[in-house]
């Protein structure tokens, strides 16, 4: 029997950890219905052959229930992604993210054997929970802001003003117990997936890790799917010899951290931690920065295009505070910048892209504006 199932584990980050899992000696079982959207054909395109891989969906609670039988650990990265999209999406955001992870607990409560041979769950949040990020200002000290107001951002003020004086503020790292505003209905999805998380665990008293993930990036990010991770929609623009586009100005702030990190963490999760916490480097780097890079590593001479335009959801900066990561599970060493730009790009050398970017914003603008 299997020690640990893993939704999503065809995907991104989960094909990822599930190659961690069985070479750590677990036996894995992966629950994945193949999205359309992310993988091209209905062929798994990193499989393992140490896995179990059963096709399905944790939309449907039989699937759930099939999927469990036997398991110890639970590694929930199983999820509908894209903040964008899940405006005019917004049913699909809930019924995978929300009702796919209550589906999850129905099948503990309702079959007592499941429940019994659970051990430890992890399950992917998002650090998009908290909206804004937290600032500081030189006079009035630090402060949570609300979301920019609309008209600042048609006015072109991109920056984030302290409450009380007006003054432009700069950005801090986030902690875990900054307040959430959920500024878009993908980051409302995910919470309710952490939330649900932590309820069961502190009512039926199974040890739970919830990651806020940053910006994950790395090898086996669809290059064709317009609402994954910044990185690999500006390298899909670039390999097809278009600009990167950015918003706003370009100095925004992310903190990137690359996949084999998570999925290191993931598997020491299942260890160690109980609880939520940032999964990040605490490194900021501006936008424009990383499309510039890309553009170089690539041998590109292709700056980005900034639009000056705005989206709504989107916030200013973030970067993680790891301190509690690095407390409890004693993650502190993170693949550098440079270092998992490398492999990145080595990785995509040969993959194809579809630059689906035009695509994505005319939807947005006919949903949107």
């Amino acid at each position: 029997m299997p020690d640990v199932l893993v939704t999503g584990g065809a995907g991104f980050i989960g094909s990822h950890t599930v190659d961690g899992l069985v070479e750590q000696g677990y036996k894995v079982r992966v629950l994945d219905n193949l999205e359309p959207q992310v993988h091209t054909s209905k062929k798994i395109t990193h499989i393992n052959p140490g896995a179990e891989y059963i096709n399905g969906d944790i939309r449907y609670r039989k699937h759930w229930i099939r999927a469990l039988e036997g398991v110890e650990y639970i590694i929930h990265l199983a999820g509908a992604v894209g903040i964008a999209q899940s405006f005019w999406q917004v049913k699909k955001y809930v019924d995978v993210n929300a009702s796919g992870t209550a589906n999850l607990y129905q099948a503990i409560e309702e079959v007592p054997k499941i429940r019994s041979n659970l051990r430890k769950i992890v399950v992917a949040s998002s650090k998009s929970c908290y909206g804004e990020g937290t600032y500081s200002c030189d006079k009035h000290g630090p402060f949570n802001p609300l979301q920019r107001p609309i008209q600042q951002l048609k006015n072109h003020q991109w920056e984030v003003l302290c409450p009380v004086c007006g003054r432009q503020s700069g950005p801090k790292a986030i902690r875990e117990d900054k307040p959430l505003q959920n500024l878009n209905p993908y980051s409302l999805s995910k919470y309710v997936t952490e939330q649900l998380s932590m309820d069961y665990s502190y009512a039926l008293g199974i040890e739970t890790v919830a990651f806020r993930y940053f910006n994950v990036y790395g090898s086996r990010q669809s290059l064709s799917n317009p609402y994954t991770g910044v990185m690999a929609i500006f390298l899909s623009r670039l390999k097809n010899g278009n600009p990167p586009v950015i918003f706003e100005d370009g100095n925004q702030v992310r903190d990137y951290i690359h996949v084999s990190d998570v999925a290191a963490a993931n598997r020491l999760a299942l260890e160690r931690g109980n609880g939520v916490y940032n999964l990040g480097t605490g490194i900021p780097t501006p936008l424009k920065e990383i499309a510039t890079r890309l553009a170089g590593l690539n041998g590109l001479d292709i700056l980005p295009h900034i639009t000056s335009d705005y989206r709504p959801g989107d916030n200013r900066h973030d970067f993680a505070d790891n301190t509690k990561l690095n407390r409890d599970l004693k993650v502190s060493n993170f693949m550098s910048l440079e270092k998992g730009l490398s492999e990145l790009i080595h990785w995509s050398a040969d993959q194809v892209a579809v630059d689906k970017f035009a695509l994505s914003e005319s939807q947005r603008k006919k949903y949107l504006t």
